[in-house]
This record gives structure tokens, C-alpha cells and sequence, in this order.
């Protein structure tokens, strides 16, 4: 087992910061003894090696976020941005390996059918929100503003979409008019008694990919807006990031960057603040494709779909595996 601590200082009014990162093989007992938890509870059987990567990192402000200097203007109410208001920001991602072998995968990967819908894994530990098992990669994400869920899985579109609505029926969110479903993708409207929701569906080569976020109350709140993370109007802003300790390039809507060992997404996830060594670029909203290649790993390939108004990070992941996180 390879474990892996990274402590993160993080300069100004950010009071905490805990960043924890381990990489094991998980079989049989073994599984137990390093995660009781059951937060490696992909659906992926025990009985045979399954390599396991998880990172977790969590930030709490508790001086102002703002201080408006004396001779600047502005149309918000004097004061407002000097109130205190605590925030949070808890960041995760889950890896998990999936054999590559076709007679392996169908042996551990369950097959929902009609008769036998996908069944629940355990909620993801950030969000609270469900995942469906099995599943290859999460992405997680709870603060003040947002709680967003990224989840890829080998079941089929049609099978994670009942689940959905199964699930979310079951937690009280209410599907809102104009869904909508196709062999390929759906987006799905919730509302809930914490806020607004979405649900967006694509399948893509041998996976389903979900992306479930909450807008929370404080992210129409001007006076605690994170302004340094959000997007260009009818934009979508793109940070980028690089997990791995090697260096990473990423190719993106014809755009080639090249990100240094450990380039964090921002140096303070409540507030935005860029770190010195991260990249961002602006988009229009549609789909894209990404290109991702750190030094000793092959190259992968994905696509991504973002819509107007939204933040997104795309983290280069253990053996450069993309991973997607919405921020805002």
C-alpha cells in the first residue's frame, strides 16, 4: 500500500485546511481493514484485486471574504462585503479499476436488466448524494454555493436513469416540466427543498456519465458570491489542475496546456483566488474534447458537456485520468 499525505498552507483569512490523498489495492480483507467505511463500495467484487484512488481536501473561511477599499465603487450596499460570513469547500475524487478484460468485467460489473435495475452503492461521503454500483470514478463537491456529483459508471443510460429517479423520488425532489430523454443523453430539472437541481446524462464509449448539482440559497446572495470563480455571463469558465506528480498536458477546444506537477485549481477553493501556478480558459457552452497525457501514462480521451453560466475544474487524475468537477 502507497499512502500519500499532501498538506496544503493556504495564506490570508483561509483559517483550516485538511488535505488528505491515499493509493491501495483493495482485495478481500484488506478492503475492510483501509476503508470500514465502505466509501470503496464501487460494486465491484473483492474476491479479485481492484486498485483504489481517493483524494479529499477541505477548506474553511472564517474572516471576510471581501474588503471593499475606501475609494472604490460599487453597486452593492456599502458594507455587505465586509460582513462576516463563514464559508466551506469540500473537494473529493474516487477512482476505482475496472479490469480490462472483456469475460473480467462482465464477471464483476453487474448488468442491470428490467427485472434486476441498478442498485445503489453508498451515497457519496461529501455530497450525500446516491451512486449507482458499479462505478469507475466520482468527483464530489460541497460549499456554501454548490453541491455537484460526478459520477462515471460501465451500466447502460437507460439503467442509471431509472436509478435517478428512483433515488431522487425517494429523497423527496420533484422532477420539473421539459425533461429531456434521449437514447444518448437527458437533462432533467428537480426542484428540491434545498434549491434548484439538475440532472445531466451523456453515454459515452463504454460508460454512462452523470452530473448531478444543487444550487444552494447563499449562490444568489451577492454579498458572499465568490466573484473570482464565477464565469463570464452565458460563459462557461474552465479551471485546470494537475493531481499527479508529473507534468500534465491537457488539449482542449484546440488549445494545448501544458500544467507542472501539482498545479492546484485555485489557491482558495471558497474564494476563487487563482494560484500562481494555475490555468483557466473560457468557453462557450456545448461539448468537448479533451485530451489528457501525463509523462509515464498513455493518453486519454474524453468528451464533457458544460452549459452557460457554470464553473467547471478538470483535474489530471492518477495515471492521467481526467477528472471532471463542477466548482460553481
Amino acid at each position: 500500500m502507497n499512502r500519500r499525505t499532501k498538506g496544503v498552507l493556504l495564506v490570508g483569512s483561509v483559517a483550516a485546511v485538511t488535505a488528505i490523498a491515499t493509493v491501495v489495492v483493495l482485495t478481500g480483507a484488506l478492503a475492510k481493514a483501509v476503508d470500514p467505511q465502505g466509501n470503496c463500495d464501487t460494486g465491484f467484487s473483492r474476491l479479485s484485486s481492484c486498485t483504489y484512488h481517493w483524494s479529499s481536501k477541505t477548506t474553511h473561511q472564517s474572516t471576510p471574504i471581501f474588503t471593499t477599499p475606501a475609494n472604490a465603487t460599487s453597486t452593492i450596499p456599502s458594507g455587505s462585503r465586509d460582513t462576516f460570513r463563514p464559508t466551506y469547500d469540500v473537494m473529493s475524487w474516487a477512482v476505482a479499476g475496472c479490469p480490462g478484460n472483456y469475460i473480467a468485467r462482465r464477471l464483476l460489473c453487474a448488468v442491470p436488466s428490467e427485472a434486476a435495475p441498478a442498485q445503489p452503492a453508498d451515497d457519496d461521503p461529501v455530497t450525500g448524494l446516491p451512486r449507482p454500483k458499479p462505478w469507475l470514478l466520482t468527483t464530489a463537491k460541497d460549499s456554501t454555493f454548490i453541491k455537484a456529483f460526478h459520477v462515471e459508471t460501465p451500466l447502460d443510460l437507460a439503467g442509471v436513469l431509472r436509478f435517478y429517479r428512483l433515488e431522487l423520488g425517494k429523497r423527496g425532489w420533484t422532477e420539473t416540466d421539459g425533461a429531456v430523454v434521449k437514447s444518448d443523453g437527458a437533462v432533467i430539472a428537480f426542484t428540491t427543498s434545498d434549491g434548484p437541481a439538475l440532472l445531466r446524462l451523456a453515454h459515452q464509449d463504454d460508460r454512462t456519465i452523470a452530473d448531478l448539482s444543487l444550487r444552494k440559497p447563499a449562490a444568489t446572495d451577492a454579498a458572499i458570491l465568490p466573484m473570482p470563480i464565477l464565469p463570464m455571463p452565458g460563459q462557461v469558465r474552465l479551471l485546470l489542475g494537475n493531481d499527479t506528480d508529473e507534468e500534465a498536458v491537457i488539449t482542449i477546444n484546440e488549445q494545448t496546456i501544458e500544467l507542472a506537477a501539482g498545479a492546484r485549481l485555485a489557491d482558495a477553493p471558497a474564494t476563487g483566488r487563482k494560484s500562481p501556478e494555475s490555468q483557466e480558459i473560457n468557453l462557450p457552452p456545448g461539448t468537448y474534447k479533451v485530451t489528457l497525457k501525463v509523462a509515464s501514462g498513455a493518453v486519454q480521451n474524453r468528451e464533457f458537456e458544460v452549459a452557460a453560466d457554470e464553473t467547471w475544474g478538470l483535474l489530471a487524475g492518477p495515471a492521467g485520468v481526467p477528472l471532471p468537477v463542477r466548482l460553481y
